[in-house]
């Protein structure tokens, strides 16, 4: 009894010291579990503080509980792979994968590439490290990490203003990266690339440069109720400006956002369609480039919000022929504090500045200024340049694999992901099912009757090591559409492997077990 006690009492201490609080039912059930086994050893412990705002009417028993471990210590990757890390640090990693790598065996792309990423290769709460959440931030190969000790270590200067050797290379270096960019989506012109802070700052400068000039009362901007905040905020701030409407589009049955019914809301008061290319929740993908045609048959602009798309398949932007594009290279192995806008030229050109100051313009005098061309006329100030050329080195990495491979390793991994969470108990998947016509996006968002998801994550992390997300994942309006407050998500990248998968759904039997025994 003692022993039992005293890991419930550890678990909790450390349950109530994190800075993100677990769910209320969670500190209630777990408090009051500690309180009658400690009050049953005759010992006097003291709970915390925290507000509770439910009240469980549940009978509550102590259930059986693994030992508890936090902490974390790092392994290196086994010696079978020593080489191809190796490899991967210095040349395209093409060449370290193998031609059927489109198997989650051994030969599997994520075999081959897991070893590029040093940080997946240690130990969290005395378990490996199983990293699940990829649509949040991805993780970083060797290659682009050096790219950015090389830049601060050999050539760090500012860009555009000098004529020195540092400054020059750096321009250079910088400049390549848009022009692998523009490659890398097929953009016909490196000057249709605007850097950002992030695919938010992106969609910021697409409302309030081309929104505030475009949108007048009773014009509509049209999105779906699937989008990120970060697509939805800133279309209600220049509505508010303008007083366009924003009209949202609902979901089929099947948990997607329905193409058919956004097709019948064009309308020649249309003026942007502001759409996700993949659902950041519910997995699903969109026909950008059917969207894309009925939007331009009533004259409207298409903003494509491809942050869960470009970092996992072939996007090409002269295809789907979208005005607009953005995306973060924190997603598709690059540095944070970068990201990124496409726009096509003839209205990037005809956009007035977003931001003011060094950079944008063409020439300054005290009662005006004139302003530079696109893209510098968006890039006010000094850059993210060490992060940016490494989104350049990122995508050197991403483009030795080929994208299409990734993307069809991904489609095998997720559908592999899917079938086994579908053996959890009482579980809920949100979004489409695949099958030969549907291909999900590679996550999995989920609630488990009874069970919150935080308390779900955070189990996950402190007992297993398996890191998911948890919370409304910045889709509140679509949280709230399917009646839910949160949920939590798995997601992957080309680097997870079977393995991952295996160890999630273990873990997550694991934890089910673990509350309802609460019951």
């Amino acid at each position: 009894m003692c022993a039992e006690v005293d890991r419930k009492k550890n678990y909790y201490r450390r349950l109530t010291s994190l800075n993100t609080r677990p769910s209320s039912f969670f500190l209630m059930t777990t408090a009051s579990a500690v309180a009658a086994a400690v009050a049953a050893e005759g010992v006097a412990i003291k709970l915390p503080s925290f507000k509770i705002t439910t009240n469980p009417t549940r009978h509550l028993t102590i259930p059986a509980s693994p030992t508890v471990r936090f902490g974390f210590s790092r392994f290196p990757p086994s010696s079978s792979c020593l080489s191809i890390v190796s490899a991967g640090a210095s040349s395209s990693s093409s060449s370290v994968v193998n031609k059927d790598d489109q198997k989650l065996g051994p030969g599997s792309l994520g075999h081959t590439t897991r070893p590029h990423f040093p940080i997946l290769h240690q130990e969290v709460n005395g378990s490996r490290l199983v990293y699940l959440d990829n649509a949040a931030t991805s993780q970083k190969p060797t290659a682009v990490m050096k790219a950015l000790q090389n830049y601060y270590e050999s050539y760090n200067s500012n860009v555009h203003r000098g004529i020195h050797f540092l400054s020059a290379k750096a321009t250079n270096e910088y400049e390549l990266a848009r022009k692998k960019l523009a490659t890398f989506i097929n953009a016909p012109e490196s000057s249709e690339i605007v850097f950002t802070r992030n695919a938010t700052e992106a969609i910021n400068l697409v409302a309030y440069s081309w929104g505030l000039s475009n949108l007048n009362p009773e014009d509509e901007v049209i999105l779906t109720v699937a989008e990120h905040h970060s697509a939805i905020v800133p279309w209600q701030l220049v509505a508010q400006k303008t007083g366009a409407i924003l009209k949202f589009v609902s979901l089929t049955s099947d948990e997607v956002p329905d193409s058919a019914k956004l097709r019948e809301m064009l309308s020649r008061k249309t003026k942007i369609v502001v759409t996700h290319h993949v659902s950041n929740m519910l997995a699903s993908v969109l026909p950008i480039d059917e969207i894309v045609g009925w939007a331009h048959d009533v004259g409207a602009k298409v903003l494509v919000d491809a942050c869960q798309s470009v970092p996992h398949m072939v996007v090409d932007v002269q295809r789907l022929n979208a005005d607009f594009l953005v995306a973060s290279s924190h997603k598709m192995c690059g540095p944070t504090g970068v990201g990124f806008l496409y726009g096509k030229s003839e209205l990037l050109s005809a956009m007035p500045p977003f931001l003011g100051g060094g950079e944008m313009i063409s020439d300054v005098f005290l009662d005006h200024s004139t302003y530079a061309e696109p893209p510098s006329r968006f890039e006010a100030g000094t850059p993210a340049i060490g992060e940016t050329i490494g989104l350049g080195a990122a995508i050197d990495y991403l483009s030795g694999i080929g994208m299409q491979k990734i993307h069809d390793y991904e489609v095998e991994l997720s559908n592999y992901l899917y079938e086994s969470l579908q053996s959890v108990p009482n579980i809920h998947i949100y979004g489409p099912i695949p099958s030969q016509t549907v291909q999900r996006a590679a996550l999995c968002s989920f609630n488990i009757k009874d069970i919150h998801p935080t308390d779900i994550a955070t189990f996950l992390d402190q007992q297993h090591g398996v890191a998911i997300r948890s919370g409304h994942h910045c889709a509140q309006p679509l949280h709230r559409h399917l009646g839910v407050n949160a949920s939590a998500r798995a997601s992957l990248y080309f680097y997870n492997t079977k393995e991952d998968v295996d160890d999630f759904i273990r873990a997550l039997k694991d934890t089910v077990s673990f509350f309802s025994s609460f019951k």
